[in-house]
């Protein structure tokens, strides 16, 4: 399978998002540490097919976050976001 047909966009992990945080950051903005683009955390992109979850900007392709999980524990690296604004519903 070609990577391009492996990417999917931030909402695809909306749930597990939900899980992590307990609110739903696909609405939320986001800016990438890297080149700082600023977006929908449901824009990034996101791969699915690896030994966990990585979302990617949609601008310059830098990793903006990667989750791991295992029965007992949660990963968690946002190194690749400068920040996040979560919207209060």
């Amino acid at each position: 399978m070609k990577t391009e047909e492996m990417k999917l966009d931030g909402n695809a992990i909306g749930g597990l998002l939900m899980d992590i945080f307990g609110t739903d950051l696909t609405a939320s903005i986001g800016v990438c540490a890297t080149c700082g683009a600023v977006g929908h955390m449901a824009a990034v992109d996101v791969y699915v097919h690896a030994p966990g979850v990585v979302g990617r900007c949609r601008t310059c392709g830098s990793v903006m976050i990667r989750i791991v999980r295992s029965e007992t524990k949660t990963w968690l690296d946002l190194s690749g976001t400068r920040s996040i604004e979560i919207v209060e519903s």
